[in-house]
């Protein structure tokens, strides 16, 4: 019954959070809203980390417009924070507040800062949880990724036609997507490129397209890392435009014998880096490795993977895709030839496909934007 009567306010409090989406990094979205009479009266989100959280900013709200707190419900998408960090505890201004309920989406993962709800019981505040969980896990996703491992959140976008094809048999798929769902990917990149991600792509890809892994057309305060794994460098004075334009936000990853060549040497003479990579069990890339290192070494708590397909493949297969944007644009080729979204496994039942959950659909432009994300992760 809670999810009933509360699953309106959480939905906007979930849409409140996604305003502090890539500036709240490395903490986590969050966002809050204050209810009287079964009508919203105030709201807040976490703005940046090192801000106020989202249950201070919606009081603040409150106090600007005359609000007593008192009178309301406190709806929030996270539990509220107990201990005293950057910012004073959140459980210590709603009990100050005088707030008499609290709704709760998710509990906080964070051993630091968990258990607010019970300290907000033993305060005789009334805590109701769980209301829309499954949303509110999925909004604070990439900070239970950064919690529990140590590699960064990673997502997965790719284009395909309604038949699931990424390029005719020639090669050709510009543009699959249409305007709107490029301008998207810009502002994606862009927000990644904000807290310090990455764009990775595949060796086939970067010879293939010769891409700029860059915001364009958006407001982008700082650049994502163009990251590139390969058996095969380029040399330093191939008409490649991240070597032209970018070198020094440019990574190479390949292996020790690649990363120990003259190639190597000449490319990190003008400024790229070029890491090596341990080995998998068939002797490729290992992917645990690559992820480690663009955490540990390189700091980036997002990477967002764009192709190509085998690379795409792998990362699912292994389990380390947080989450799948795909994009579907309205065509059809029509043909077997032509280069398939994924290929390679095969199965012989349906229960050896990769299983995955849609957390959200939406139409941009002429495409259908689909957000899924690995059963397996239990996010």
């Amino acid at each position: 019954m809670a999810d009933l009567e509360f699953a309106p306010f959480m939905h906007e409090a979930i849409s409140l959070a996604e305003k502090g989406r890539w500036l709240a990094c490395p903490n986590p979205t969050v966002g809050a809203v204050l209810v009287r009479d079964n009508a919203i009266v105030a709201r807040g989100w976490h703005h940046a980390a090192g801000q106020a959280h989202a249950e201070v900013e919606c009081l603040k709200d409150a106090a600007a417009q005359g609000i007593e707190p008192a009178d309301c419900t406190l709806v929030v998408t996270l539990e509220p924070c107990r201990h005293e960090g950057k910012t004073p505890p959140c459980t210590s201004a709603i009990v100050q507040a005088g707030i008499k309920r609290v709704v709760i989406g998710l509990a906080d993962p964070n051993p630091e800062a968990g258990g607010g709800a019970e300290v907000l019981r033993a305060a005789g505040v009334e805590v109701i949880e769980n209301v829309c969980s499954q949303k509110c896990r999925d909004l604070v996703a990439d900070f239970l990724v950064w919690q529990q491992s140590d590699r960064p959140f990673v997502l997965l976008k790719m284009a395909a036609t309604l038949d699931g094809r990424i390029a005719t048999r020639n090669g050709a798929s510009q543009w699959i997507s249409c305007e709107e769902s490029r301008q998207k990917t810009h502002a994606l990149r862009a927000g990644i490129g904000l807290c310090g991600g990455a764009v990775l792509v595949g060796g086939g890809t970067f010879r293939t397209d010769n891409p700029r892994l860059t915001a364009r057309h958006v407001a982008a305060e700082r650049q994502p890392l163009a990251c590139i794994l390969t058996s095969r460098l380029p040399q330093p004075d191939a008409d490649f435009h991240l070597l032209k334009e970018r070198p020094q936000q440019t990574v190479f990853m390949g292996s020790p014998a690649a990363a120990a060549s003259t190639t190597a040497k000449a490319l990190r003479d003008m400024g790229v880096r070029v890491l090596a990579l341990e080995t998998d069990a068939q002797a490729g890339p290992d992917l645990h490795s690559l992820l480690r290192v663009l955490r540990q070494e390189l700091h980036c708590p997002y990477v967002l993977c764009e192709g190509g397909a085998r690379l795409g493949l792998s990362l699912l297969e292994a389990n380390m895709v947080d989450a799948f944007h795909l994009h579907m644009a309205p065509m059809i080729l029509g043909d077997a030839q032509a280069l398939s979204l994924f290929s390679g496994r095969t199965p012989l039942s349906l229960d050896e496909a990769l299983q995955l959950r849609v957390s959200h659909v939406h139409a941009c432009g002429k495409d259908v934007h689909v957000r899924l994300v690995p059963s397996a992760n239990g996010v």
